[in-house]
Parts: structure tokens; C-alpha cells; sequence
């Protein structure tokens, strides 16, 4: 089981961060984003992202507080295994609200939002076993809803943890805490704990 971020590693290191105990503080960097094609026709893989290495199947989960306000703020979990295999999964701040969010990344990129969320803080969790993906929220952390549940490739291993970029800004403060990686819930699909 891993509970802290110390042998994490970045991807596009920011220029402001602290790890401190369990607590993580990034300030996005300008026009930071993860993407793949799907309707806008260019790829970025410019987002900040540190990465924990495991193996399948586990269950990643991390608390997230963030000072959203540019339009694409974003922050959340990534489980990657290269530039063309990932998938993030937050909030995002679109249409002028924050929206529970998940992209899915096999070459391309599939952006799904769910319903908006009124807190600036929650938890998101994802469990990887036998190659699907169930990603859920919560902002309580008793009550955790479907956001999603893909497929997602096999590998020897993964990279998680946690994601923050500003597609159209910069300077999104984000702190994460309570990271862990552990071994897969295996509750029902409808068991909402």
C-alpha cells in the first residue's frame, strides 16, 4: 500500500510546488494542459502530473482543494502509462461552474462532465482491475457516486497520482492530500461506499 507522494516523480514539473507530509501544493504554470486530438486537432501533454508507479489492480485515491477560475482549470488523479494511454479524473472549471470531469485517453482523448459540484474541495478515487476502470467522487467521503466506469489498457505498470493544468490560464493553487494507493475496493458497481 502507498500512502505518501515521497518517491513520486513529475511529469512537466511546475514552477511552484511544495511537498510537505502528506500535503502537495502546486501552482499551475501558463497554459498547462493534457489532450489528444478529439475536435480541437492538437495534442498537449504540457499538464503537471506526479506520478507514483504501481501495478493492477489497486484502488488511488487523493483529497483535492483548489482555487478554480480560468475557464479548463483542472484538477484531479491520473492513471497513465504513456502519452497516448491515460485518463484524468477531477473537476473542471467550464461554462462558469465546476464540473465533476473525466477524460479518457487511447489515442484519443474522450472528455465526459458530469453534474456540477458546489464545493471547491472533494475526493476522487479510482479502482483498475481486470482492465476496467471504475472512477468515483465524493465530497464527504462516505458517499461515493459513479462518475465513470471504461475500459483501460493493461500494462506491467502505472503511473498515479495527482493532475493539475490551466488550459487558458495559469496560477491555479491546488493542494492534495490523503493520496493513497491500495488494494482494489471490490463493493458492487452499485454500492455507493
Amino acid at each position: 500500500m502507498v500512502t505518501s507522494l515521497e518517491t513520486a516523480s513529475w511529469l512537466n514539473e511546475p514552477s511552484e510546488w511544495r511537498l510537505s507530509g502528506d500535503s502537495l501544493t502546486v501552482t499551475t504554470d501558463n497554459k498547462t494542459d493534457f489532450w489528444r486530438e478529439t475536435f480541437y486537432g492538437f495534442t498537449r501533454d504540457t499538464g503537471h502530473f506526479f506520478g507514483v508507479t504501481t501495478t493492477e489492480p489497486f484502488t488511488a485515491q487523493v483529497r483535492v482543494r483548489g482555487g478554480f477560475r480560468n475557464l479548463y482549470d483542472q484538477a484531479g488523479l491520473m492513471v497513465r502509462i504513456d502519452e497516448n494511454q491515460w485518463v484524468k479524473a477531477g473537476v473542471e472549471f467550464t461554462d462558469g461552474q465546476l464540473f465533476l470531469s473525466t477524460v479518457v485517453t487511447n489515442g484519443k482523448s474522450d472528455w465526459s462532465v458530469s453534474r456540477p459540484i458546489s464545493s471547491d474541495h472533494f475526493l476522487i478515487r479510482i479502482t483498475l482491475v481486470d482492465g476496467a476502470m471504475r472512477i468515483q467522487a465524493s465530497t464527504e467521503g462516505v458517499t461515493w457516486p459513479l462518475l465513470r466506469l471504461a475500459p483501460f489498457p493493461r500494462a506491467k505498470t502505472y503511473l498515479v497520482g495527482p493532475m493539475t493544468c490551466s488550459p487558458e490560464g495559469n496560477g491555479l493553487k491546488t493542494q492534495f492530500t490523503e493520496f493513497s494507493i491500495r488494494p482494489p475496493q471490490t463493493n458492487g458497481l452499485h454500492d455507493l461506499s
